[in-house]
């Protein structure tokens, strides 16, 4: 019986081509806007795969834009109730139910603070829409497995689509628009099932691995590595390429597993160079993307803008770990000590 996840996964081409569709609109509108007056800072509040997406969003907004980006811990006004000094700011929530109270209470900091505050959710009757200036839904209808797919994809297409917007960026509006074709094709397993296999027996049997990336390819690899967490209790760590000089290789001996999300962009060559010397000390690299690469992997479509292309992974990926959850006797649907939305305060 096809799993929840795996069927929301092939849903995500469908969704993010929906919700691009939809928010045209509001995204064009709010991207002019902060073409018009820069804000000095934005800031992110998210949670698990949300937190990821605004990953991806932190990374273009930076290479983009040049405006730094803080994804701020929502503790700090939940638990601390700390005042924000965040006036001109854009504050950036999201959230797949809307629901949690420590995102809320972040949000309702920010804008106490000067912040104009934009809210991405599922759930648009949810407290955090009503509280926001502008709400951004993400149009992915009910997701039912614990594992975030397509409301994770959805999220970081919307962002990305901001960023494109505000930039006036031609090629990522271009890559968002090959963007569904890409994913579609990642979901169907296109990228290869001689090495999707491989990658497959090979998670299936660790004990741990790192996940790993640079810019974008960095903020899908911590989603990767919570997945993997979350559907297949395998233990993995997240870790930037360039971090995993500074002490991390120490770890990696003969036949210890590396996922790298590398796509054919600005850092191929130095992420390639990295690997290479992991795998000399006897690492076994995996590398998911555009990027041509002598180890094996999924080799996934292009949209034509790299740094959206680790979206494309990420859906492979979520292809890959649905089949070794399965294979470790794990539901990927429902890991055995979590829920679908978690209220943390």
């Amino acid at each position: 019986m096809e799993s929840l996840m795996l069927r929301e996964t092939r849903e995500a081409a469908g969704v993010v081509a929906g919700a691009l569709a939809a928010e045209r609109e509001t995204l064009a509108r709010l991207g002019r806007r902060i073409a018009a007056r820069p804000p000095p800072v934005i800031t992110t509040a998210a949670r698990g795969s949300s937190d990821n997406a605004a990953g991806v969003f932190e990374y273009l907004c930076e290479i983009r834009l040049g405006i730094p980006v803080a994804s701020i811990g929502p503790s700090v006004a939940s638990a601390y109730g700390a005042r924000l000094r965040l006036e001109g700011a854009l504050h950036v929530s999201v959230s797949q139910s809307g629901a949690s109270p420590d995102i809320l209470a972040l949000q309702e900091a920010a804008r106490a603070g000067g912040a104009l505050t934009v809210a991405l959710v599922n759930e648009t009757s949810a407290p955090l829409a009503a509280a926001a200036d502008v709400v951004i839904p993400l149009h992915a209808g009910p997701e039912r497995s614990v594992a975030a797919t397509k409301t994770c994809l959805a999220s970081a297409a919307l962002l990305v689509a901001l960023v494109a917007e505000a930039a006036d960026d031609a090629a990522l509006r271009g890559g968002l628009d090959a963007l569904p074709d890409a994913l579609a094709a990642a979901a169907r397993g296109d990228a290869g099932d001689g090495d999707a296999s491989a990658l497959v027996e090979t998670l299936a049997d660790a004990r741990s691995l790192f996940v790993v990336g640079r810019g974008p390819g960095f903020a899908a690899a911590r989603e990767a590595a919570l997945k993997a967490k979350e559907t297949a209790a395998l233990h993995a760590e997240a870790l930037s390429l360039a971090e995993i000089q500074h002490g991390p290789r120490q770890l990696v001996g003969e036949g210890f597993p590396v996922l790298a999300f590398v796509p054919d962009d600005a850092a191929c060559e130095t992420s390639l160079r990295t690997l290479a010397g992991l795998a000399e000390q006897g690492g076994r690299p995996f590398v998911i993307g555009t990027a041509n690469s002598p180890w094996p992997g999924l080799r996934t479509a292009t949209t034509g803008a790299p740094l959206l292309d680790p979206l494309v992974g990420l859906a492979a990926f979520y292809r890959v770990i649905e089949a070794v959850a399965r294979r470790r006797g794990h539901d990927p649907d429902a890991p055995a000590h979590l829920s679908k939305v978690t209220r943390t305060r």
